[in-house]
């Protein structure tokens, strides 16, 4: 079952560089997030395809990150193993090495409606730096229109690309 407790310090304290929902209708959403990370494109890559250290297992079906894998190549899924089976979270759909990942799908309850999604994670140099913009487009159809959700899910991916960041810069996704 997805965990949805999230005490609302870890949401005041996930609150990234940037954080926007940049457009909402009823049909669909999308939000973007920046951070920066301190390290070069390819060490910041390397953790961006290893969410098991870093995505939050409260936004997990299992309550347990380790359970995460990405096969990253075209094809490949960000999927989770679950005691019963598993769930494909999303589908690799471009892995641009050190510089875009995007995957397509619906995250989390997203997935039981009649939507789709595109989550996309552009790295680029900037210095000894990495800046990492996530956008996560989302269209179709949800019972009471996808407006009403777009603030959560906002939130929900701020906490991760923020547990995300401080992996990289601290080597611990936990608060300091």
């Amino acid at each position: 079952m997805l965990r949805r407790a999230v005490l609302l310090g870890s949401l005041l304290a996930a609150i990234p560089a940037f954080a926007a929902v940049d457009d909402v209708t009823p049909g669909g959403f999308l939000v973007h997030h920046r951070v920066t990370v301190h390290a070069a494109p390819a060490r910041a890559w390397d953790a961006l395809v290893t969410p098991s250290l870093w995505w939050s297992p409260d936004h997990t079906w299992s309550g347990d990150a380790k359970n995460l894998s990405m096969d990253v190549r075209p094809g490949g899924c960000f999927c989770e193993k679950l005691a019963n089976g598993g769930v494909q979270h999303l589908a690799i759909v471009y892995a641009g090495k050190p510089e875009v990942l995007r995957m397509a799908g619906a995250l989390g309850p997203l997935q039981g409606s009649g939507v789709a999604g595109a989550l996309t994670f552009a790295l680029k140099a900037q210095g000894d730096s990495t800046v990492v913009d996530m956008t996560y487009s989302v269209g179709g159809y949800l019972k009471g229109g996808l407006d009403k959700i777009a603030a959560p899910v906002n939130g929900m991916l701020g906490e991760q690309i923020e547990r995300y960041r401080r992996l990289v810069d601290n080597g611990s996704p936990a608060l300091k």
